[in-house]
């Protein structure tokens, strides 16, 4: 997974952690897990704000 694949990536998130509401994690947190999941293989420093909150949004339609 790259930093693009938003979708995958909520998913991923929404899979391993099921009971967390995505609107209460911190940036730097998400950040983190994202770049700790399996099959994630991309530049760490590449995530920024914008990029969280796409993946934050993709997670809460996802959880939805």
């Amino acid at each position: 997974m790259k930093w693009t694949d938003v979708t995958a990536i909520a998913e991923a998130l929404y899979d391993k952690y099921p009971d967390v509401d995505p609107l209460t994690i911190r940036f730097v947190d998400l950040h983190n897990w994202v770049v700790d999941l399996d099959g994630f293989d991309d530049d760490h420093t590449r995530g920024g704000e914008r990029v969280l909150e796409a993946i934050q949004q993709a997670w809460i339609d996802e959880a939805q």
